[in-house]
């Protein structure tokens, strides 16, 4: 079942916090809720299906949908990381075109900052896949996981720490007109390549930084969208995939986005020349420019040559990327920020973007979560949406 056209993004609320020491989680889930209503002129009883991952407090959408007193009909838990809050749109149009339910509530929330979280702690044993036994004992962390994909693509294609570094200038020059980013400086190549190595070859500012945070997305019945006195964002292409460590047949050089980005694009009827904007996960630099070879916007092992020179700042390069900072210099709540990717392409194809940054003309946008370990085990998910 084709879910193009099934379907409409209404609300999009992204959380101002960065930091919530004084706030639960399950709190800055309903403030987000909140939000995300008020954006889209609904009242919580209009909500009939709730998605959040399984993360969210007291498993997932048992314990919020009661915490929000929701009376809902359809919900879902699908985690998948940080792409989960992406697949959840297609989730909710699924739910939707199938008539199990008409107004989708999707929320993320999360504390990592004030809980003292890191991507330099060994990743928790509970979520081990069962073949993880075999990487433990060399205690893996989330940087240097990702620290062997960028190594390996160094080595395959003669990437770049100095094109990487121009993925986060890209983000700091974006950042720099969001009141709310954590990271508002403006830095160069040289700044990057000179901030402290935390996983050879990722330095610290190709990291994503640490924060509290969330955000809220409403998905409507095409119907329902068009009572809301609010621009029209239609879901047109949805895609999912997972990639694992495929048997032993291992290579680092690329993701699922290989096999979701090209199922999104047919859906859509459309291919990545055709798109105006791109929100791509970004919890480190490395991730963004894989990302980019996968979804097709350029051949593998050219991403380098295409990220370099701001190619990816807005008014300048021929594609514009992550026009809030993104998780590198805005923020990365719940240490999975998925849900950010779809709340500034909505901005972007609504023209309320900061002016600043804002996409002329843009109404063909593509959102792309990563959840997981890219050097091992994660998930992709990828959502074009379009202004009507």
């Amino acid at each position: 079942m084709s879910l193009n056209g099934q379907a409409y993004v209404v609300g999009a609320y992204e959380h101002p916090t960065r930091k919530a020491p004084d706030k639960s989680v399950a709190q800055l889930h309903a403030e987000s809720a909140v939000g995300a209503l008020a954006d889209a002129g609904l009242r919580k009883d209009d909500i009939d299906g709730y998605f959040c991952a399984g993360d969210a407090p007291g498993f997932g959408p048992l314990g919020m949908a009661d915490y929000m007193n929701l009376r809902v009909r359809y919900i879902d838990s699908t985690d998948i990381g940080g792409s989960s809050y992406i697949a959840h749109v297609a989730h909710a149009a699924a739910a939707i075109a199938a008539g199990k339910c008409s107004v989708a509530l999707i929320t993320l929330a999360g504390r990592p900052r004030s809980e003292g979280h890191s991507g330099t702690a060994p990743r928790p044993a509970s979520a081990a896949a069962p073949d993880a036994a075999f990487e433990a004992p060399f205690g893996p962390v989330t940087t240097n996981v990702y620290a062997m994909c960028a190594m390996r693509h160094m080595h395959e294609f003669g990437t770049t720490a100095a094109q990487l570094a121009w993925i986060k200038v890209a983000a700091s020059h974006h950042a720099q007109w969001n009141e709310h980013a954590m990271l508002r400086d403006v830095v160069t190549v040289e700044d990057v390549l000179n901030s402290p190595v935390i996983a050879d070859p990722l330095h610290r500012l190709d990291c994503c930084v640490v924060s509290d945070g969330g955000g809220a997305l409403i998905v409507a019945r095409p119907e329902i969208a068009r009572t809301l006195h609010r621009p029209r964002v239609r879901v047109r292409g949805t895609g999912e995939a997972v990639k694992g460590q495929m048997g032993g047949d291992v290579d680092l050089t690329y993701s699922a986005a290989r096999w979701s980005g090209p199922a999104a694009f047919a859906e859509a009827g459309v291919t990545p020349a055709d798109i105006k904007y791109a929100s791509i996960y970004d919890s480190f630099t490395i991730t963004v420019l894989m990302q980019l070879e996968d979804l097709g916007f350029c051949e593998k092992g050219q991403g380098g040559r295409f990220v370099a020179d701001g190619n990816l700042i807005a008014g300048v390069g021929r594609l514009p990327f992550n026009t809030d900072g993104g998780g590198l210099c805005n923020n990365h709540p719940a240490n999975r920020g998925g849900i950010t990717k779809v709340i500034e392409a909505v901005r972007q194809l609504r023209g309320e973007a900061h002016p600043k940054v804002q996409v002329p003309d843009c109404n063909l946008a593509m959102a792309h979560g990563t959840g997981g370990l890219l050097g091992s085990r994660h998930g992709s998910a990828t959502l074009i949406l379009e202004r009507e």
